[in-house]
């Protein structure tokens, strides 16, 4: 049910591919709740998906762009300038990791995918922000969020080099907030999300039993990619003008559970 909690507000959508996609499901929630988007994603990853579609849908320009590429970011960014003026909110969704592509064991790293793993899944978001910061393109009280997961603090041995980008990330957007808090009064958050069927995060190893684990984990279940996309308007809203700098945890409780009754009794001893 909308509520127009965006309506003026526009922003800017990174990562959409297709309708498993949580930025899919944010883009579509924002436009719902009356903001204008500009949409991008990197143009290898635009050719796999079905971007357009999601675009036509809700009257938005594409603006392809390499997370990683200063000089895409500044064009990406100068768009939504020319079209928007200033920018009320940003999502990064963004992760990829070579290592987990090619199925390098989490012992036997190539460090050369390591750092591209990095610039993309956490160096692009500091990227992104510190373009924005010096064109001053953000509103006051403007919103950034990225997506993020919980082996950034704890160990989930098939989440390999993703669990360091995730921890990368959630330090930067500590550290940009302060920064453009100070600046502008603009909030930097991630959200720490439950296991999501989505295109990237199925393409880790064994992710059907995290899920399911998860599951069992959480007394309120796993939060789906629409409940993410529902959580994120919460943080783009004028409703949450003080929350900034924080790892929000959205995984229906899995974080403060120690273990569950329903795991328990399925331990064969």
């Amino acid at each position: 049910m909308a509520n127009q909690l965006l309506k003026g507000k526009k922003g800017i959508i990174f990562g959409a591919l297709d309708e498993s996609s949580i930025a899919w499901k944010v883009a579509e929630r924002a436009h719902e709740e009356g903001a204008e988007i500009l949409l991008t994603n990197a143009p290898v990853a635009m050719r796999m998906g079905a971007i357009q579609e999601l675009a036509t849908r809700i009257n938005a320009e594409i603006v392809p762009a390499d997370a990683t590429s200063m000089e895409d970011i500044k064009t990406l960014l100068e768009t939504a300038a020319q079209k928007f003026g200033k920018v009320d909110f940003i999502l990064h969704s963004i992760g990829m990791s070579p290592n987990v592509r090619k199925g390098r064991a989490y012992t036997d790293l190539n460090y050369d995918f390591l750092v591209k793993t990095y610039d993309v899944s956490a160096v692009s978001f500091h990227k992104v922000m510190q373009q924005a910061y010096q064109m001053d393109l953000m509103n006051e009280w403007g919103s950034i969020v990225a997506l993020s997961y919980i082996a950034a603090q704890r160990t989930f041995g098939k989440y390999n080099d993703m669990a360091e980008a995730k921890a990368l990330l959630e330090s930067i957007a500590r550290s940009f907030g302060y920064h453009f808090g100070k600046k502008s009064k603009v909030r930097v958050n991630t959200i720490s999300q439950s296991p999501t069927p989505t295109t990237a995060g199925s393409g880790v190893a064994g992710f059907d039993k995290m899920l399911t684990y998860a599951d069992k984990m959480s007394p309120l279940g796993n939060a789906s990619a629409l409940e993410c996309a529902d959580y994120c308007i919460s943080l783009f809203s004028d409703l949450t003008r003080k929350v900034t700098m924080q790892n929000l945890m959205h995984d229906g409780g899995f974080s403060s559970v120690g273990v569950s009754e329903e795991i328990l009794e399925n331990i064969q001893l």
